[in-house]
């Protein structure tokens, strides 16, 4: 199972792990996870934490990114993977948490769909469970060829 394990993957388990970092507030990461989800990431975190706290460079390296730096996100990717190939339980408990991550993930099942009635053009959204609308107007100036002439 380690062997199978890319860079690749333990970048992505890293992103969605340390995301809260980055996420300008949780409201925005509680718009792409239902709680059930969030709890996942935090465990998932914590895990990560906990497998990766004893080595020196990866400690530096949560470090940075819990202070949002998101450029250390590649090396505490890079520590991840080194983890996961060494411990196949750790690294089957990280990929089975993030799947389960996945699986709570929100959908955006919102449609939008703009109408043009002379020169009114109304553009409507209907998102969310109890199909709410969001309708706004829409000054459109965008014209293919020839503009029309006054």
């Amino acid at each position: 199972m380690g062997d199978l394990i890319t860079l690749a993957a333990a970048q992505a388990i890293a992103k969605v792990a340390f995301n809260k970092f980055f996420e300008s507030g949780v409201g925005k990461l509680g718009e792409k996870f239902t709680e059930a989800g969030l709890k996942k990431i935090d465990e998932l975190y914590q895990k990560i934490r906990q497998k990766l706290g004893g080595n020196a460079g990866a400690k530096d390296a949560l470090a940075d990114v819990e202070r949002g730096n998101e450029e250390a996100l590649q090396r505490v990717a890079v520590y991840l993977l080194d983890a996961m190939k060494a411990d196949n339980n750790f690294a089957t408990d990280v990929q089975k948490i993030a799947e389960e991550i996945n699986f709570h993930r929100v959908e955006d099942n919102s449609s939008q769909n703009q109408y043009n009635y002379g020169g009114q053009n109304y553009q409507t959204k209907v998102t969310g469970d109890r199909n709410t609308n969001n309708f706004g107007n829409v000054t459109n100036n965008n014209y293919y060829g020839n503009p029309p002439q006054p």
